[in-house]
């Protein structure tokens, strides 16, 4: 049996901010787990201009059918107008850490 295992891929203006949203998501059991990522540079355009900044990267594990509600939650907590939430699919891996996930989330 295979579950629909999913990354969440989200960026924050902090690790404070990450972390809080972070520890939100496992919480609701809306992720087994968040990794969190300091100090990248990010380079984007934004109102027309090239902007440049330091933000976190983190990443939620989660499955399939708990990333609408996961993107939900994140926006009604984010600092950012247009947050970034991209929800990667996981194709293949260690079956036992995907059935992990899945027992975490509550299936």
């Amino acid at each position: 049996m295979t579950h629909n295992a999913n990354w969440v891929y989200m960026t924050a203006a902090s690790k404070e901010e990450a972390a809080m949203i972070g520890g939100k998501l496992v919480e609701e059991k809306l992720a087994a787990c968040i990794n969190i990522f300091d100090n990248i540079t990010s380079v984007f355009m934004w109102e027309g201009k090239i902007e440049q900044d330091t933000e976190v990267a983190f990443i939620a594990k989660t499955t399939a059918d708990k990333v609408p509600d996961l993107v939900d939650m994140v926006k009604s907590l984010h600092s950012y107008d247009v947050p970034c939430i991209i929800s990667l699919p996981v194709s293949n891996g260690n079956f036992d850490f995907i059935e992990w996930i899945a027992e975490s989330v509550g299936r």
